[in-house]
């Protein structure tokens, strides 16, 4: 259900921008697109759990906030975020 240690180094090496790079909006962006993802296979499963549909709220909003602030800071960089993660805004 979490994002593993390999699939997060892997995320972090994509998106980072120098060695080092974890707090980087770009990552952030992207960690948390996995996390989503990995909670959402869960969801479809388990209807009812609403304490997990309430964290996956959370987590989008989170991430909306994220992608607001990069599209203020950097426009181009969030052009190449969304295209990358595939997700329509």
């Amino acid at each position: 259900m979490t994002v593993t240690k390999e699939v997060k180094s892997k995320i972090i090496s994509d998106f980072s921008n120098k060695k080092g790079d974890t707090g980087s909006s770009e990552v952030q962006v992207a960690i948390l697109t996995a996390q989503i993802e990995n909670l959402k296979e869960h969801l479809l499963e388990h209807k009812n759990d609403n304490h997990s549909r309430r964290g996956i709220l959370i987590m989008v909003a989170k991430r909306r906030k994220l992608l607001t602030y990069l599209k203020r800071k950097d426009a181009a960089k969030y052009s190449e975020v969304i295209e990358k993660l595939n997700l329509r805004k």
